[in-house]
């Protein structure tokens, strides 16, 4: 019975498995055959789809094959170009057309004609790239198709879905860097796929050799900097703090119909050459030549999903969602690949606050020179981006940026420098000042001709509203500079290092030169403009805030450096109409007071501390004895005071005893708060000669600064 049910259960289970079996069976040939049909369908219909049949052509054409008479290549290239020139070219058709090209299948003449319209839709296959590159060792393609090859690569490059196989023939991309012609765009290629292993002895040799042999190139030099950057004792080569943009964009080509493909494939892959984002209204886009001021999706340069970043265990920028997030994968993140996208991104910017590696900010500086230049500096008038929301937009974020990283980018300063020169004053006004405060420590020799001319021209001819941006925006600049100095300055006081983004060193006595120089030339610029304005009580608030900074640069900031305001600024402040003038200037003499005999103390104390100038001293002394003469002991216009006036013109003014013109009972900047307390108080009742003393309590209340030093004795030089 037993041996009954083993085998009913057997069977059973037989059967159970034949029918499961069968059962499968069925479903998978009527997947198949579902699949089969669909397969079929989609060829049918590709079959009679022109397109297609001609990338067919282009994949299965043999060498050799006539180019003229002709009918079939002509027609079906008219096709593939009218497509990639309208709609751009899939992947896969980039792939067979750049075989197609690069084999010179039928001819160079055909080549060129192929690579001019090779628009891409989405993406470039990393493997045609390489397939392309290697036809170049062939030795049959004419030096112009090279550098035009080349030429389209930097054009897409930000396009290529990876890097990783393109970095894997970095030493056979490096060969070409001897020929002349191609030389340019070679290290402008390899300066994009270039990372620390991709430095070595050996190439850096070749470079300098060739630097030898051709000169100092900016291409040779741009790349040699950014192997120093990886290891600084392979380039023993000095190279310049500033360098004017070593690689030229190659992009006039393709630049027009790879703006209007992307603007019809919208949401698709951008590329680094029109940077093009939904963001921006096209109802109110401008009609200019370019368009590189929207910032680039935030995309790595490889796949999320690819073999080489699983493998690696690296994680792309745009992957991230939280700080914290950031924090438990910072020795992992993949740069991305338009380093313009990391502007964008709060995320990105915590990380590139972070990170030591130079290269990000090399890449950087050149994406954000070549989109301020071309838009600023190369557009017609007609294009200007004057009224454009783009341009406010992009302003703004990169201020913002700079703001948060607390320091300027090298390229904006480059830009700003070219800009001031042909600057209108208003265009902008606001962002451009704002960048213009970020700019780090110009050396004293240049800072003249880089800086001070073009403002000076825009200074003396424009309105009162732009002189006090101007004197604001130096104040900010001052205030930077002295904060940098502060934090930045080594303990031995030597050097400083000013900012990471311009790897510049200067000497502690080169930036006190520097210091002074801009406080010199506020100087010039605050005492014709109240000459321009007849003194107008905003300009001079303008002026004090920034001889507010100037004199506490000993003790607040630890410059070993008093300068003081000349004589255009003190006098006017002095003799200003309004109350808080001479209030902030009594304040400000006071602080030089404390500077000035906080510094001598020291300087008896110590052999480190600076010697006072004689000159600083005696400049001091004679303002404060013309103040405490003037406000307080009533001697104004007296013989021996720095002021005189003939006493013929004194009688004739018919002043009664002009000498006390200017005293705190008599000053006109507190005559009217004291008229204005005097109707307060009572009208009718109390005659205005009967209230001194109510005038006096109100100067008091303005002059509690003078008041705190008109006690203390002069400072003498010793």
């Amino acid at each position: 019975m037993e041996l009954a049910m083993s085998k009913s259960s057997n069977l059973t289970r037989t059967d159970l498995d034949s029918s499961f079996e069968s059962q499968l069976s069925v479903s998978s040939r009527t997947s198949c055959r579902s699949l089969r049909l669909a397969e079929k369908e989609r060829r049918k219909n590709q079959t009679g789809d022109p397109f297609v049949l001609a990338l067919k052509y282009f994949s299965e054409v043999k060498a050799g094959t006539p180019r003229a008479g002709n009918d079939v290549l002509k027609r079906n290239l008219v096709l593939v170009e009218r497509v990639g020139l309208s709609r751009g070219l899939p992947p896969e058709a980039i792939s067979v057309m750049l075989d197609f090209a690069m084999s010179l299948c039928m001819g160079g003449v055909m080549c060129v004609r192929v690579l001019k319209f090779l628009i891409p839709a989405t993406v470039v296959p990393q493997e045609a790239v390489v397939r392309a590159v290697s036809w170049l060792c062939v030795g049959k393609i004419a030096i112009s198709t090279q550098v035009l090859f080349l030429r389209w690569v930097l054009t897409v490059f930000d396009m290529i879905d990876s890097k990783d196989h393109l970095r894997a023939i970095y030493g056979f991309i490096f060969s070409f860097v001897t020929e002349e012609n191609l030389s340019p765009y070679i290290c402008h290629l390899l300066y994009l796929l270039t990372r620390r292993e991709s430095v070595r002895p050996f190439r850096v040799r070749k470079l300098l050799d060739l630097q030898t042999k051709m000169g100092r190139q900016p291409f040779l030099l741009h790349l040699l900097s950014l192997y120093k950057v990886f290891y600084p004792e392979l380039v023993t080569l000095s190279l310049p703090s500033r360098m004017r943009s070593g690689f030229k964009i190659h992009n006039s080509t393709w630049k027009v119909a790879l703006c209007a493909v992307q603007k019809r494939n919208s949401g698709q892959v951008s590329s680094d050459i029109s940077l093009s984002l939904g963001l921006k209204d096209e109802t109110n886009s401008r009609k200019r030549k370019f368009h590189h001021l929207e910032l680039p999706s935030l995309s790595s340069s490889i796949q999320s999903n690819s073999s080489s970043s699983r493998s690696r265990k690296v994680l792309s920028l745009e992957q991230l969602h939280s700080f914290p997030h950031l924090l438990d994968n910072l020795h992992c993140i993949e740069l991305p690949s338009q380093m313009g996208s990391l502007l964008g991104s709060s995320l990105a910017l915590c990380y590139l606050d972070y990170v030591q590696d130079d290269s990000v900010f090399l890449r950087l500086n050149f994406w954000l020179g070549h989109a301020l230049h071309e838009e600023f500096l190369y557009c017609s008038r007609d294009g200007s981006s004057g009224s454009s929301s783009e341009a406010l937009h992009f302003l703004n974020r990169l201020l913002s940026t700079q703001h948060f990283l607390q320091e300027g980018f090298s390229s904006t300063e480059g830009f700003l420098y070219k800009f001031l020169n042909v600057w209108d004053g208003s265009l902008l006004r606001p962002q451009i000042l704002g960048l213009l405060s970020d700019i780090p420590v110009v050396p004293s020799s240049c800072i003249s001709q880089l800086l001070f001319e073009p403002l000076m021209q825009l200074f003396f001819t424009s309105t009162l509203f732009f002189k006090c941006s101007v004197i604001d925006c130096l104040n900010n600049m001052l205030l930077k500079w002295l904060t940098w100095h502060s934090v930045y300055a080594l303990e031995d006081g030597l050097d400083i290092s000013l900012n990471r983004h311009t790897p510049m060193n200067m000497t502690l006595s080169g930036f006190m030169d520097s210091v002074m120089e801009l406080v010199r030339f506020v100087g010039r610029l605050a005492t014709v403009g109240l000459q321009l304005e007849g003194c107008h009580s905003l300009l001079l608030s303008f002026i004090l805030d920034f001889y507010e900074t100037v004199c506490d640069m000993f003790l607040k900031y630890g410059l070993p450096l008093v300068v003081m305001p000349p004589a255009g600024v003190f006098y006017p402040a002095l003799f200003a109409t309004d109350p808080v003038s001479v209030d902030r200037l009594s304040y400000i003499m006071y602080r030089y007071k404390k500077n000035l005999t906080s510094a001598k103390c020291q300087q008896q104390e110590t052999k480190q501390a600076f010697h006072i100038s004689r000159q600083t001293c005696q400049e001091f002394n004679h303002y404060l004895l013309f103040m405490v003469n003037c406000l307080w002991n009533s001697k104004m216009f007296l013989p021996g005071m720095a002021i005189e006036v003939d006493q013929e013109l004194l009688v004739l003014s018919k002043v009664p005893e002009p000498w006390t013109s200017f005293d705190l009972n008599h000053h006109p900047a507190f005559l009217g708060c004291a008229l204005d307390f005097h109707h307060k108080v009572s009208l009718d009742l109390i005659h205005f000669r009967d209230h001194l003393i109510c005038i006096v309590i109100y100067i008091l209340k303005f002059a509690r600064h003078f008041i705190m030093f008109t006690s203390v004795k002069l400072i003498y030089c010793i």
